[in-house]
């Protein structure tokens, strides 16, 4: 089992940033919360967690040039998230990636290092909570690559609909287990709106 603190050596971490954030109404990677950049906060927390690190964006992002982890684009324009994933995989020299959003402010090395642990011969290590799968919180292997080139050219975008794929291992998580970890699953809360990230400054505060 991978230790807390032991940085994973065959999960690359990867960072979903892709800049687009209609919801908000502004560019969530540089909200700040509790003197941080979302990005920041949760590029910190991939850093504890993995050797291998790599920020996807959209399109190319001149502004994250400060950035000393590889920074690379969608390799399939105007995918969404799930070609984020594809992009990911496509560039990680690990053999399985852990992919979340950058607007995860409370993302815990610890649940990392439990999904990377919990199966490793699995195609997708992914939590299911009340409500619902948990797609950019997940552990994907490179397997997954044919069945998302697939959906990519049908334009099949939604990445929840890979986990049904009948030639993929899927290991689900269950929310009673990740609550043995993170109590309050805080770690699955993302900022999508400005009532959200009052939330988390309300948390960060307290």
């Amino acid at each position: 089992m991978s230790a807390v603190g032991c940085k994973l050596r065959d999960i690359a971490g990867v960072l979903l940033a892709g800049g687009q954030s209609r919801r908000m109404g502004r560019d969530k990677r540089f909200l700040s919360l509790d003197g941080r950049s979302l990005l920041e906060r949760t590029l910190s927390v991939l850093e504890q967690a993995c050797e291998e690190i790599l920020i996807v964006v959209a399109r190319p992002a001149p502004e994250l040039g400060w950035l000393r982890h590889r920074v690379v684009t969608d390799a399939v324009p105007n995918s969404g998230s799930l070609g984020g994933l594809y992009t990911g995989l496509l560039e990680a020299a690990a053999p399985r990636i852990f992919a979340v959003a950058c607007d995860m402010p409370f993302l815990s090395p610890k649940a990392i290092s439990y999904l990377a642990d919990k199966n490793s011969a699995a195609d997708i290590v992914m939590p299911q909570l009340e409500t619902g799968l948990q797609p950019l919180h997940a552990v994907y292997h490179k397997r997954c690559l044919p069945a998302i080139e697939g959906m990519l050219s049908r334009r099949s975008l939604t990445i929840h609909d890979l986990v049904k794929d009948p030639d993929l291992r899927v290991r689900l998580v269950t929310e009673a287990e990740l609550k043995a970890i993170d109590p309050l699953l805080l770690s699955f809360l993302n900022i999508n709106t400005p009532e959200d990230l009052e939330r988390a400054r309300m948390l960060t505060s307290t």
